[in-house]
């Protein structure tokens, strides 16, 4: 059986760099995802007793099949002590990401929650987040609350999705006024919109990264112009949604730059897990958001 098959469980000291082999570039050019897994493996991220990790919580990561970001990102960003476990949402599609089709494919990962969820659960998740943004969106603010329902029921614990994870940290931070960068096709890229317009938010600025073929090939460079394009100085914070765009590099930059939170689904998730399982460490170099916490 692959990790793709069901849940991946890992703890961050048992990553090698040598066995993992990755070719995204950050907004200077260099591998930032292989760099930060070189980096934790390097450093002690928990406590050992006996042979086993001794874990402050294990958070859930429900992934879509084909997104790579997810993973890197919060091994990057996750303080000490916290281990990440992964089980993939599947729907099929010949091409994962890719933005053909992907308003179809997107609703199909909700079919595959039972199994993806019964596989995560033996790890015993102390909280489980849905990372997935654009499947809140389609699926709508007002009708998500059943959604939210159904993942705790399949967890068995506590749950929340990635966009509600971001709802939360946008009430946190005190925006009214948003800019909005989506990497998305149209039909997504409009529902995300209405989003978060039916939450009470404002949308100051949309917009759109032009020329997204797939959003899995997506770079962080891209990404932080999606970031300067979306802001507007009405706009109390900028969000740029997507988990499959890698982000975690450029928020910090971001936000030296525009003098503004720059909230991203990677972050909003973690921020979330963590407040969730009751664990309030400061994580620096990765936005305010993850920053001002304690």
């Amino acid at each position: 059986m692959t990790p793709l098959d069901g849940c991946t469980s890992v703890g961050l000291r048992e990553f090698h760099s040598s066995e993992v082999q990755h070719d995204r570039t950050d907004s200077h050019g260099h591998d930032s995802e292989r760099s930060a897994l070189v980096s934790l493996s390097q450093e002690p991220r928990g406590d050992r007793h006996g042979d086993g990790l001794m874990a402050r919580a294990r958070i859930g990561v429900l992934v879509p099949a084909g997104n790579p970001t997810v993973e890197p990102e919060l091994y990057r960003m996750g303080p000490p002590s916290v281990t990440f476990h992964f089980a993939r949402l599947d729907t099929g599609a010949a091409e994962p990401g890719a933005t053909d089709g992907m308003e179809r494919h997107t609703l199909a990962y909700l079919d595959s929650l039972p199994a993806a969820l019964r596989s995560l659960s033996a790890v015993k998740p102390t909280v489980v987040a849905l990372a997935h943004t654009a499947v809140s969106y389609l699926t709508g603010f007002e009708r998500e609350p059943g959604l939210l329902e159904r993942l705790n029921a399949l967890a068995g614990t506590r749950a929340f999705t990635a966009a509600r994870a971001v709802h939360a940290a946008l009430q946190h931070l005190g925006v009214r006024r948003l800019a909005l960068g989506t990497p998305y096709p149209e039909v997504i890229s409009s529902a995300g919109r209405a989003y978060w317009q039916a939450a009470g938010f404002e949308v100051a600025v949309h917009r759109q990264l032009d020329g997204v073929a797939n959003i899995y090939e997506e770079t962080e460079e891209r990404a932080y112009s999606l970031g300067r394009a979306a802001n507007a100085p009405a706009a109390d914070a900028v969000l740029i949604s997507g988990t499959g765009l890698p982000t975690a590099g450029i928020v910090d930059r971001l936000e030296r730059e525009l003098g503004k939170p720059v909230v991203t689904s990677q972050s909003a998730v973690l921020w979330q897990a963590l407040r969730t399982a009751g664990i309030s460490d400061s994580v620096r170099g990765y936005g305010r958001l993850l920053a001002e916490r304690g």
